[in-house]
C-alpha cells in the first residue's frame, strides 16, 4: 500500500503542474490578444482623410471621409485619366494604412493658479500704447 502511495504522487505532482502550465499560458495568451485588439482599436480610430488604405479585399486608395457615427469611410481609388471611384467601406475592413496612431503626452502636473492671477500677470507684462509709441519713435 505504501509503495502505491509513492508511486501516484509523482503523477500527482505532475497533474498539477501541468495545469498550473495551462493556467499561466491562457492569462499571458488573453493579455496579448486584448492589447493586439486595443492596438488595432487605436491604428482604426487614427484614420483621417488623407491616409492611404488598403482593405481586406485588396483594395487600396485614399480616405476621402471619414463617418464616427456608422464607422465607415469612403476610400477614393483610381486616377484622373482612368477615372476616379468611391466607396464606402466599414473601418474593420481597413488591412493596412499608413494612419499614425498619436499617443498622448504623459502631462505633468502643474502649479494651477486662478484666472484672475493669470489675466493680472498678463496684463502686468502688456506696455501701454503710448510707451509703444514713444519707442518706435526713438527708434527712428
Amino acid at each position: 500500500m505504501l509503495s502505491n502511495l509513492l508511486v501516484s504522487v509523482p503523477s500527482v505532482v505532475l497533474m498539477v503542474v501541468l495545469f498550473g502550465l495551462i493556467i499561466v499560458w491562457m492569462v499571458f495568451s488573453k493579455r496579448s490578444q486584448a492589447k493586439r485588439q486595443q492596438e488595432t482599436m487605436d491604428m482604426l480610430n487614427a484614420i483621417k482623410p488623407g491616409n492611404k488604405v488598403k482593405t481586406i479585399g485588396g483594395i487600396c486608395g485614399i480616405v476621402v471621409e471619414v463617418c464616427p457615427e456608422d464607422n465607415t469611410f469612403v476610400l477614393e481609388t483610381g486616377t484622373e485619366n482612368s477615372g476616379k471611384s468611391y466607396i464606402k467601406f466599414d473601418k474593420q475592413a481597413v488591412y493596412q494604412t499608413d494612419a499614425v496612431v498619436e499617443k498622448a503626452a504623459p502631462v505633468a502636473p502643474a502649479e494651477e493658479q486662478p484666472a484672475e492671477e493669470v489675466f493680472e500677470e498678463a496684463k502686468a507684462e502688456e506696455k501701454p500704447a503710448e510707451e509703444v509709441a514713444e519707442n518706435t519713435e526713438e527708434t527712428k
